[in-house]
């Protein structure tokens, strides 16, 4: 029986997590579940599985939890530092699923168990690629990406020689904008922004995907997790996401991965690695599915992928300025303070301003730093006018 935990678990990913260890319970056994604000799903989730722990990340939370946990043995805590115990937790398996630069810390202490971690927490890499990079190797852990473009290059890697890839490409649906005209933009809302045409996520996922800050992060997160340069990995819009990313080689083959668009499948890809298991998505049919299309990324349209190749090239801390400037933008948008073309331009004008105060450099990246840079990005984020 396999030891699993679940950070995020009740998020989109967390939650396709447990509907694929629902439909075999006798394999698992569940650890620790948490999750944020959503505490009645978190309860109903741990009650279901019988979770030793339930973790909220928000400590106002902890009364409602554990009210709704009471007349069970399933232990309840909340807080970040609640998080980071949890994930001290000895498991075989654990899921990396907390949106945002909060998924870094826990990630981290669950690398240090040597076991496997399932990641879906792209912050990690972003913000702290080397420091997240140097504590797997130092531990001995593994880490399957649950992405589902990164799971596709991993998947199209096994069995080849790094020193064979030429490039790597990364689809993007295109978000709810797509075809919308460039002179509409501007005047884009958060409720249109989190409509997806593809896939079912959270509202915060939905927006970044419309304004391609999800795919600037994927880049960034590639470089990191394969070791690639800037110049070799790119991104092509795929409106039907059925090719999740594709490897080109030195011989000039390539390698795609296709499939549904269905995170399950990535998600059981993680569940079962170094093996494969029955996943109940859907099977696609060539003789009847419509026709793939691709067309370009334009940086000018989606600024944010300029930005990712901007921080690709700089390296050091701007992972985690970047990251951390994009999570207060989407706050602004979201709340109406701003504009949609204005995310872009507040984390420019973070990066700028870091890049001027010399705060970017790092010789060894740590907790602390990338912590300290990420509250001086945020802090500038919040005060940047447009």
């Amino acid at each position: 029986m396999k030891r699993i935990s679940v950070f995020g678990a009740t998020g989109s990913i967390g939650q396709n997590t447990l509907d694929l260890i629902g439909r075999d319970p006798d394999a698992y056994q569940v650890v620790v579940l948490t999750g944020a604000s959503n505490v009645d799903q978190l309860a109903k989730d741990a009650i279901r599985f019988r979770a030793e722990r339930a973790v909220t990340a928000d400590p106002h939370q902890y009364a409602a939890l554990k009210d709704a946990l009471a007349g069970t043995t399933i232990d309840c805590a909340a807080g970040p530092d609640a998080l980071i115990e949890a994930a001290d937790c000895p498991t075989d398996w654990t899921m990396s699923a907390i949106v945002g630069a909060a998924g870094l810390a826990p990630g981290l202490k669950s690398l240090e168990q040597g076991r496997t971690v399932a990641l879906a927490n792209k912050e990690s890499l972003v913000a702290a690629g080397a420091l997240w990079n140097a504590t797997t190797e130092k531990h001995g852990a593994t880490v399957v990406p649950t992405d589902s473009e990164h799971s596709a290059i991993f998947q199209a890697l096994i069995g080849e020689r790094m020193s064979d890839v030429e490039r790597v490409v990364i689809t993007a649906s295109g978000g709810a904008f797509r075809d919308w005209p460039m002179d509409k933009l501007a005047s884009a809302t958060p409720e249109q922004a989190a409509t997806h045409p593809n896939w079912d996520m959270g509202q915060r996922i939905t927006i970044d995907s419309a304004s391609m800050f999800n795919k600037a992060l994927e880049l960034i997160e590639a470089k990191e997790f394969f070791g690639l340069k800037a110049d070799q990995i790119e991104a092509v819009i795929h409106p039907e996401s059925l090719i999740h990313a594709m490897v080109g080689f030195r011989d000039g083959g390539m390698m795609a991965h296709v499939g549904p668009p269905d995170m399950r499948h990535a998600i059981g890809f993680a569940l079962s690695y170094p093996n494969r298991m029955d996943v109940p998505v859907a099977r696609l049919d060539f003789t009847q599915s419509s026709q793939m299309t691709f067309r370009p990324a334009d940086e000018t349209r989606h600024p944010a992928l300029a930005l990712a190749r901007r921080v690709m090239e700089c390296g050091g801390l701007s992972g985690a300025a970047f990251n951390a400037a994009k999570e207060v933008a989407l706050d602004r948008f979201i709340d109406k303070q701003i504009g949609f073309l204005d995310m872009a331009r507040v984390v420019e004008q973070v990066l700028d301003r870091l890049d001027r105060d010399q705060a970017l450099s790092c010789d060894a990246m740590t907790l602390d730093s990338v912590v300290h840079v990420d509250h001086l990005a945020r802090d500038y984020a919040k005060t940047v006018s447009i």
